[in-house]
C-alpha cells in the first residue's frame, strides 16, 4: 500500500545518530555512519525523527511501504522498558493519533504490563517535529457559545463556527492511516466550494473529515486517486460526498473518486453540485 513514510538523503546525512534516539518506535538504525530505516513497519509516518535532524536530511514521502503495525512496535518496545514506552504513547498522543493510542494501551492491557502512562498537560497542542502544515492533528472543540457582534446602527449578526474536525486538509497532505479518518464520512470539497458556498461549514462539513482538491490545478492527481483508494479501503470510510462547482473542470473531482472507488471497494458516494452564486444545482447518490 502506499502511505506516507519518512526518506533520508544519505548525501546530506552526517551519522550523528539523533535521529535514531529520536525515533522510539525502532525503525532506524545507523549503519556505516548513516542512518537507515531498518523497517517500514514500524514508521509511523508522523516524522518525529525530522526535529531531530541538524542538516535536514530527512523528509515525508508517499510511496508503496508496510502498513504500519502498532501490535508490531508494542513487541518490540514493551524489553526496552517503561520510559521507551511512554515516549512512544506520548509521540502518538501529541499528534492527535488516538486509535493508534488505543490500540497500544490495549496491548499493555493484554498482556498485563502496568506502566502508568499519563500525559503532561503541558504536551498536549505541542507538534514537536517537521512542518506543522503536514503534521496529523485531530481537532477537538469545546462547547462553543455563540456571541452576537454589531456597531452602532449595524444588525448584530451570530458568527459562523467552524466545523473543521482536523488538520491537514490538502489531499496532496492527507496521511490515509491517520486516526481521525477511521469508520469517517469524508467530504471531498473542490476548491472553489468553501468561498461560494455562505454556509458550507454548517451545511456540508459538519460531521465529515475533510480533503480539498483541485482536478484543474493540482499535479499528479493518480496520486489522489491512490490515495483516497486508500482511505476507502483501510481508513473504512463510511461515505464519500465529492462537492464540487458547476464548470467542466471540476467533474475531473468525481472521476477521481469514482475511479478510487473502483480501485478499492464499493462505497456510497454523494455527489453534490454548486453554481457559481452558491446555490445547489444537483444532490445525488451514485
Amino acid at each position: 500500500m502506499k502511505r506516507t513514510i519518512i526518506k533520508i538523503d544519505e548525501d546530506l546525512c552526517n551519522g550523528c545518530g539523533q535521529c535514531v534516539s529520536g525515533c522510539h518506535e525502532g525503525a532506524l538504525q545507523l549503519i556505516d555512519n548513516k542512518a537507515v530505516i531498518v523497517s517500514e513497519l514500524y514508521c509511523d509516518g508522523l516524522g518525529a525523527c525530522i526535529g531531530e535532524c541538524p542538516v535536514g536530511a530527512i523528509t515525508l514521502e508517499e510511496r508503496e511501504a508496510e502498513p504500519y503495525s502498532e501490535v508490531a512496535v508494542m513487541e518490540r518496545l514493551v524489553p526496552k522498558g517503561e520510559k521507551i514506552i511512554q515516549a512512544h504513547l506520548n509521540h502518538l498522543k501529541e499528534h492527535g493519533e488516538e486509535g493508534l493510542l488505543k490500540e497500544g494501551l490495549d496491548y499493555l492491557q493484554t498482556h498485563h504490563i502496568s506502566i502508568g502512562f499519563h500525559q503532561k498537560e503541558d504536551q498536549k497542542e505541542k507538534l514537536p517535529c517537521g512542518c506543522p502544515g503536514t503534521m496529523d492533528r485531530e481537532i477537538k472543540r469545546p462547547q462553543q457559545t455563540v456571541t452576537f457582534s454589531g456597531g452602532m446602527g449595524v444588525k448584530p449578526v451570530a458568527p459562523q463556527l467552524s466545523e473543521l474536525q482536523q488538520w491537514p486538509v490538502q489531499l496532496h497532505l492527507l496521511n490515509p492511516g491517520a486516526g481521525y479518518l477511521h469508520r469517517s464520512h469524508l467530504l471531498l470539497a473542490a476548491d472553489c466550494t468553501a468561498f461560494a458556498c455562505g454556509d458550507f461549514h454548517s451545511r456540508f462539513l459538519k460531521g465529515k473529515t475533510l480533503a480539498i482538491a483541485c482536478p484543474k490545478l493540482d499535479s499528479n492527481t493518480q496520486i489522489y486517486v491512490d490515495k483516497l483508494a486508500q482511505m476507502i479501503e483501510h481508513a473504512q470510510l463510511e461515505t464519500l460526498t465529492v462537492l464540487i462547482m458547476e464548470v467542466p473542470c471540476c467533474g475531473g473531482l468525481l472521476r477521481i473518486a469514482e475511479m478510487a472507488r473502483e480501485q478499492a471497494k464499493h462505497i456510497p458516494i454523494k455527489v453534490v453540485i454548486l453554481g457559481v452564486e452558491g446555490d445547489v444545482q444537483s444532490e445525488k447518490w451514485i
